[in-house]
C-alpha cells in the first residue's frame, strides 16, 4: 500500500535500529538535491508536500496515541523545517547552488535529534495528540524550534547578532 511506503520513508523505517536517525541523516542529501534544483523555494514546496502527504499516509495506518517507530516521514518533514534556513541564507546570499556547508547541517540534524528525542515541550504536548497529528506535529515543533536555533546560530556565527 502506498500509504505505508510514504509513512515508512520508502523502507527507511524498517531499519533494525534508530529508524528515525536514519530517515533524518537521509533527508540531508535530499534537501541539498532540493536547494540545488530550487533553492529555497522548491524546498519549501517540497517541505509543506511532504508535511501534507505525510500526514495523508500516517493517517491512514495509525489510531489512538500509538507511534510506531516505522514511521518515519515525520523526521523527513521535521528534518527539512530544521535545514529551510539553512537553504534561506544560501539563496539569500547567492551562493553556488552545489554547495551545503557542514556546519549548518550537522547543527541542524544535531539539534533536531535531541529535541525529537528528548521531546521537551512543546514537543511533549504535540506527541500526546492521537494518530497522525500527535505523529506529525512533535517532529514539526522539533523541526520549527530547531529552525529558529539555526537562525540565531548563523546570526551569532556570521556577526549579526
Amino acid at each position: 500500500m502506498i500509504a505505508e511506503r510514504i509513512a515508512t520513508g520508502f523502507g527507511l523505517g524498517h531499519l533494525p535500529r534508530a529508524p528515525g536517525t536514519w530517515a533524518s541523516a537521509a533527508t540531508i542529501p535530499l534537501a541539498w538535491g532540493l536547494h540545488a534544483l530550487g533553492g529555497v523555494w522548491l524546498m519549501g514546496l517540497a517541505t509543506l508536500g511532504v508535511i501534507g502527504v505525510g500526514w495523508w499516509a500516517t493517517a491512514r495506518i495509525v489510531s489512538g496515541h500509538e507511534d510506531p517507530s516505522e514511521i518515519v516521514i515525520d523526521e523527513v518533514a521535521g528534518m527539512l523545517i530544521a535545514l529551510l534556513p539553512l537553504s534561506a541564507g544560501l539563496t539569500m546570499a547567492g551562493a553556488d547552488p552545489g554547495v551545503w556547508p557542514w556546519p549548518g547541517w550537522v547543527l541542524g540534524f544535531l539539534v533536531f535529534r535531541f529535541l525529537d528525542i528528548v521531546k521537551p515541550p512543546p514537543m511533549n504536548w504535540a506527541d500526546r495528540c492521537a494518530g497522525a497529528t500527535g505523529v506529525m506535529l512533535d517532529d514539526i515543533a522539533a523541526g520549527l524550534i530547531t529552525a529558529g536555533l539555526m537562525v540565531v546560530s548563523a546570526g551569532v556565527a556570521h556577526g549579526w547578532f
